[in-house]
């Protein structure tokens, strides 16, 4: 699509519904290219850089593979590798890397890091993670519901869960673009921020999209098609939150129980990782102080038939390869 050609790609609100479309659909024919083994180097001899300034394992290996599949060369940043915003100001690393590279991956902190990145380095800039928006896991959630559901105009999306930052929002967003039905269930306080859903219930009035919001979540799931939720602490936040978030947030687990209000046609989705066992480190300390030995969902539900959540992973790289593809093929 001509229009995302040389295009940052920072947040959902940026783009038409007919252009997140475009790129799930070309997502879908690079993801049949890859499992086919159709070699697709459509941005060979170009370079991204990676900053990443929060770690992932998922978007990482994401960049990483599009990259090369592309026929791109990644430079992968960590924490300690980038002066940004220390040493150096954002707006001059923006402009010493955009010279560098073809393109520029930020995953970090503040929405206005990356759009700073995107106003001064004159070349593409992809954002891998903001505290207040995930925008290439959206697409790879919207791939995966149409891989399974074969549409995404009126599925009814439920978020279980702490509902204010970058999952919550973006799934919002994303909702109210492609005429979904949108539900954030959690304690009043955990609710979205009310001028961002005033700018989606806007778009929900020209796409037929529909955004609720309640405490309750029996009334939340019936006849949900999709339930999705998140880890209850984001990255960066205080160890100390954990007694907090879980008191608060404890009632809207996903367990076997709300699978079953919602119905047989529901699935679970979550964008990892996910404290569903004691196998992870932070795992084993919550179920020392507090007993548990699961938070936002039950290892029933995680490993069950009805959770898709591997699909929605891997799908993180084929969307990705799009977005990247995108901006930047040759030609």
């Amino acid at each position: 699509m001509d229009s995302l050609k040389n295009r940052s790609f920072l947040k959902l609100l940026d783009l038409t519904p007919e252009e997140i479309g475009w790129l799930i659909d070309f997502a879908a024919e690079l993801k049949a290219k890859k499992k086919a083994g159709i070699p697709h180097r459509l941005c060979e001899g170009k370079n991204v850089a990676l900053i990443f300034e929060k770690t992932s394992t998922r978007t990482r290996c994401s960049f990483e593979v599009a990259a090369a599949d592309l026929g791109m060369h990644p430079v992968y940043l960590d924490p300690k590798s980038s002066q940004i915003g220390k040493k150096e100001s954002i707006a001059d690393t923006a402009r010493v890397l955009g010279r560098m590279f073809d393109g520029i991956e930020y995953r970090g902190f503040g929405q206005e890091i990356v759009e700073a990145l995107a106003k001064y380095a004159g070349v593409p800039v992809f954002n891998g993670l903001t505290n207040e928006f995930h925008p290439t896991q959206i697409l790879a959630d919207f791939l995966t519901i149409k891989e399974h559901f074969g549409r995404l105009n009126g599925i009814k999306l439920v978020y279980m869960g702490d509902a204010r930052y970058n999952m919550g929002n973006s799934l919002m967003v994303g909702c109210a673009k492609m005429g979904l039905q949108f539900v954030a269930c959690a304690p009043k306080a955990y609710f979205p921020d009310a001028a961002l859903v005033e700018s989606c219930q806007a778009i929900a009035a020209q796409t037929g999209a529909t955004l609720s919001f309640t405490e309750d979540p029996a009334e939340a799931v019936k006849n949900a098609d999709v339930i999705y939720t998140d880890v209850w602490v984001s990255m960066g936040e205080p160890d100390e939150v954990w007694a907090e978030r879980i008191r608060d947030l404890l009632p809207y687990q996903v367990n076997e129980a709300l699978m079953e209000k919602a119905g047989e046609q529901c699935r679970f989705m979550h964008c990892l990782p996910a404290f569903h066992d004691l196998g992870t480190g932070i795992g084993k300390e919550v179920y020392e102080k507090f007993g548990l030995s699961a938070l936002e969902v039950t290892d029933g539900v995680f490993e069950s038939p009805r959770s898709i959540v591997f699909d929605e992973a891997e799908n993180r790289m084929h969307t990705i390869k799009a977005v990247m593809a995108a901006a930047l093929a040759n030609g």
